[in-house]
């Protein structure tokens, strides 16, 4: 069957994941070797070594590719990556010292510091400015910006970005600037900003996509055949590729997708509307309540709201701190998306990176990744915490 006449969960337990021709294996075999037998000099069927590729990886980036490319008008190619970051590095290959990168003032630590710290040095220009605003992003628009990077939810303040509308205003402005949306938030199951007009999507699928606290990854999605291209020469040149135990993990995940990005969801918005109505807590940021400045448009380009929180204490640093060392189920750690709960303060972990720049997060800010457990469990949870 044609792929755009398959519903998400179907493509995601089934494209690319044929069952094996030669034992008949419902689950494709993972293909654990380093190098491929040739029949003559040059002659393969189709796979010489794994670092320019491997059946498993081919799986992965082909479901990845399906996934994020199913409301495409252009057929999606996707890349997948050792890690986020690694992912983020090939993209930025892309441009040439000089030109121009606007970004979201709202981004990943690690995204921060690989631009400031080692593509800067390297001759590329930013700047940092609320996407979400169409004026500023116009204002910021100049003859070398090449690209424009932007997350929604951003991490950590869960900022929403109308992805049509600031492709469009880019599009209007410049058609051969290009616009990424690193999509980790929100998984290809709740948002596809390729057919929002984006022209490439990034994920760590260490997150959502693998799910499972158990794998480190990355990728590329876009419709640019060029670009592609590119980026394939950059994936094999540059060598940033996952084993092939690693692709086949993130595919077990990603059978999965669909059903637990439901939970997240529908257990982050049951605590977000506990947490904004709590006495020790300040602001809640969740794209998933009314009085959210982005809830609209989440609306619009979101299937649901995701299992992403970010609370700001009255106590500030202090209780954040105590906050999160008296958790039980939400466990202190870094990362998200696994099935598992978990919690951090950004200032002091995800985001030490930021700390001095424009992009400093507060100190009393909480982020909390929801995972799928009994949502009752994890508001007594929180509930305790809190008391402390």
């Amino acid at each position: 069957m044609s792929t755009n006449k398959l519903h998400f969960e179907t493509l995601a337990i089934h494209h690319g994941q044929e069952p094996d021709l030669l034992m008949g294996a419902v689950v494709p075999p993972l293909y654990l070797t380093s190098t491929f037998a040739h029949s003559d000099p040059g002659v393969t069927k189709g796979y010489d070594y794994s670092r320019s590729g491997n059946p498993t990886r081919t799986a992965l980036e082909s479901n990845l590719a399906a996934l994020e490319g199913q409301n495409a008008l252009s057929p999606a190619f996707g890349l997948a990556f050792s890690s986020g970051l690694a992912a983020i590095d090939t993209l930025l290959r892309l441009f040439q010292p000089g030109e121009h990168v606007l970004v979201s003032n709202d981004v990943y630590g690690g995204t921060y510091r690989l631009f400031e710290r080692v593509f800067k040095p390297l001759g590329l220009k930013f700047s940092y400015v609320d996407i979400s605003r169409p004026e500023v992003v116009a204002e910021n628009l100049y003859p070398e910006t090449r690209l424009v990077w932007l997350e929604t939810p951003t991490n950590p303040l869960l900022k929403i970005v109308d992805i049509q509308e600031l492709s469009a205003a880019v599009k209007a402005k410049n058609p051969k600037i290009l616009v990424a949306v690193d999509n980790t938030f929100a998984s290809p199951y709740l948002q596809q900003p390729l057919a929002l007009g984006a022209d490439f999507v990034v994920h760590s699928t260490t997150k959502y996509i693998g799910g499972h606290s158990d794998v480190i990854g990355g990728a590329i999605v876009t419709t640019l055949p060029e670009a592609y291209e590119r980026l394939k020469f950059l994936q094999n040149a540059t060598g940033p590729v996952p084993a092939p135990f690693d692709c086949w993990l993130t595919l077990r995940g990603i059978k999965t997708l669909a059903v637990r990005m439901e939970t997240h969801s529908a257990n982050a918005r049951r605590i977000a509307g506990y947490l904004n109505e709590h006495a020790a807590v300040a602001e809640v940021l969740y794209p998933g309540l009314v009085s959210h400045p982005g809830y609209k448009i989440a609306k619009k380009q979101m299937r649901d709201f995701g299992g992403m929180i970010s609370i700001i204490l009255k106590g500030g640093a202090e209780a954040a701190r105590q906050l999160v060392k008296n958790t039980r189920l939400f466990t202190l750690a870094e990362s998200l998306g696994g099935v598992e709960s978990l919690i951090e303060v950004p200032a002091l972990m995800t985001h030490a990176s930021v700390a001095g720049s424009a992009l400093e997060v507060p100190a009393g800010l909480v982020r909390l990744s929801v995972g799928i457990e009994n949502v009752n469990d994890l508001l007594q949870d929180l509930q305790d915490a809190l008391k402390a």
